[in-house]
């Protein structure tokens, strides 16, 4: 019996283990149900994994942007079906229990992805996310499965308008707590503020974390032309959905997969342009796990040595004055990367099927008050640098563009909580004094478990106006949105052993970041009595995060995951 009728494609294709064969017949079947007709069982099966969720405002649209990537792959030749996976938004999260979730909810957004698409034999595959963690989470999946991918993220939303200020963001928003406590503001105001900061759907529109991945997506050469900016509402983000489904057949055609695009120099341009750009912080973790995926090393080392090197030169909330749809209108990602052009690998290969340097080729060099050149810089260093010392001595994080310089070297005594909601309650009580460096520990990936984000901290701080006499030190986490003295990524962290766990109220500690350091001021034998006697504090935990604790590894390893 001949089985020639029953090769529908090439065994080439991954998809080609559901439909060719007798076999298979089951298989296609089911394919059948979900209104597939047999000239699609010719084509190539992409995945549109969406991660559409109604809570969460930088997703929300998302189920439109998958219609026109469909659109685009069905245009090219292939057969795109949706598949879904969760979206957690880091603002919904933040000051409560619930901010123990994002930080784990990336690793297994990309087992859902992994599972998803290697049980189906997809053969590419177009990601849509936005926020903090699916972006990563995304290009993690991407780099581990290997087949032809494009990310298209779901863009900034728009700026408030408050008072005529068409620049406000909910990163300015998030201190108004500290302003209504010392009396700066009044609640009927803050209420009518709530209503008109966020006036369309998308990413917070200032530089947090959501928008630092995005932008950074384009960096690395995993999404179009004009995706790390492009508003949400804009006809531009549907145009690029829609180029995004016509181009990943292209990829799938000369076999470009994920891994020719994020090598090394890959990612060295990303940390070229979050220290132009001056992004989030958890930046650093994101990356460093996304090139784990990939087989690539990242150290801590590579992002401080680039810093030195790279000049923050965008004007940008919540360190500076412009929100995202700003430097979209200015040139994008593109402009950014013709003004540290020689500061990148011009051969790194993109989604676009072509180079960095054939993209930027006939951009020319903006120079305003949106994008500097690297000769007059927002600031002379890159965005974000990291401290080592006897508090740190696997290394910490700190948004130096965010940073008042007369902070830059501070030395304090330490006033020592285990958690976030004691350090808030201490600030509403007027329990801070000046000259203190705050220690928030037992936040790390381990020990909170989840490395939750001290927003509502470092909020009532700056609202309060204390960021020129305070500073805070934590193993935990920091939003995007926060500026001011806040060091994160304390490591190793408490709950590991680290020497945060000795810290005792009135020890004195010393930052300086323009020299890299972080010290306790506690000698070595002090030390060794104090952790004779040291018991980590173990917090309560569901499944989830148990799971995620027995696993999770230091933060200046990416908090990533190992069995």
């Amino acid at each position: 019996m001949s089985t020639d009728e029953f090769v529908f494609k090439s065994q080439n294709l991954r998809s080609s283990q559901l439909t060719n064969t007798p076999a298979r017949a089951g298989q296609r079947a089911l394919l059948y149900a979900t209104g597939i007709d047999e000239e699609d069982i010719k084509k190539p099966l992409i995945a549109v994994v969406n991660s559409y969720s109604e809570i969460v405002a930088g997703h929300m649209h998302m189920r439109e942007l998958a219609d026109y990537i469909k659109l685009g792959i069905a245009e090219a030749g292939g057969v795109g079906r949706e598949i879904g996976t969760i979206a957690i938004c880091d603002g919904l999260c933040q000051g409560h229990q619930g901010m123990r979730y994002p930080l784990p909810s990336r690793d297994l957004i990309a087992d859902s992805v992994e599972m998803a698409v290697e049980a189906h034999c997809f053969d590419a595959m177009v990601l849509i996310a936005a926020c903090d963690k699916i972006i990563p989470a995304m290009l993690m999946a991407a780099a581990r499965i290997n087949i032809p991918s494009i990310i298209v993220t779901g863009g900034p939303m728009l700026p408030g308008n408050v008072n005529g200020n068409d620049l406000f963001c909910s990163s300015e928003l998030r201190e108004f707590p500290g302003r209504l406590e010392a009396g700066k503001i009044t609640a009927d105001y803050m209420k009518r503020v709530e209503q008109i900061t966020l006036p369309t759907c998308g990413s917070c529109a200032h530089l947090g974390t959501a928008n630092s991945m995005s932008m950074l997506t384009e960096f690395l050469g995993m999404s179009l032309t004009g995706c790390g900016t492009a508003p949400a509402v804009s006809n531009e983000r549907k145009r690029i959905a829609k180029k995004s489904g016509r181009q990943i057949m292209k990829l799938l055609e000369k076999n470009i997969t994920p891994r020719k695009i994020l090598t090394r120099e890959a990612f060295l341009n990303g940390i070229a342009g979050a220290m132009a750009t001056g992004s989030s912080t958890n930046l650093v973790l994101h990356l460093i796990a996304i090139a784990n995926e990939a087989g690539i090393k990242l150290t801590l080392d590579d992002f401080d040595r680039i810093s030195r090197r790279v000049p923050f030169i965008c004007n940008l909330q919540p360190s500076g004055k412009y929100p995202i749809a700003s430097l979209d209108s200015h040139g994008g990602i593109k402009a950014v990367m013709k003004n540290i052009e020689s500061e990148l690998n011009l051969n790194a290969l993109t989604v676009s099927d072509k180079t960095i340097g054939e993209i930027i080729s006939d951009v020319h060099p903006v120079e305003d008050d949106v994008i500097k050149s690297m000769a007059h810089p927002q600031k002379s260093e890159g965005g974000i640098a990291v401290l080592y010392g006897t508090l740190a001595p696997e290394g910490a994080v700190v948004k130096q563009s965010g940073v008042n310089p007369n902070m830059y070297k501070f030395k304090g005594r330490a006033r020592v909580f285990n958690s976030m909601e004691e350090t808030d309650a201490a600030i509403t009580n007027n329990e801070i004094e000046k000259g203190t460096v705050i220690v928030i520990r037992y936040e790390g990936p381990k020990g909170g478990p989840g490395m939750r984000e001290m927003l509502s901290t470092t909020a009532l701080i700056m609202g309060r106006g204390m960021d020129n006499d305070c500073a805070l030190v934590t193993d935990g986490r920091f939003s995007g949105a926060t500026h001011g003295p806040c060091i994160g990524h304390v490591s190793p962290e408490a709950a590991a052993g680290g020497i945060i766990g000795l810290v005792q109220d009135g020890d004195e500690i010393e930052i300086d970041i323009t020299n890299r350091k972080l010290n306790l001021n506690v000698s070595d034998e002090e030390l060794q009595k104090r952790r004779a006697n040291f018991k980590p504090v173990i917090k309560p935990m569901g499944t989830a995060l148990k799971k995620y604790a027995s696993h999770v590894q230091s933060a200046s390893e990416g908090a990533i995951l190992k069995a």
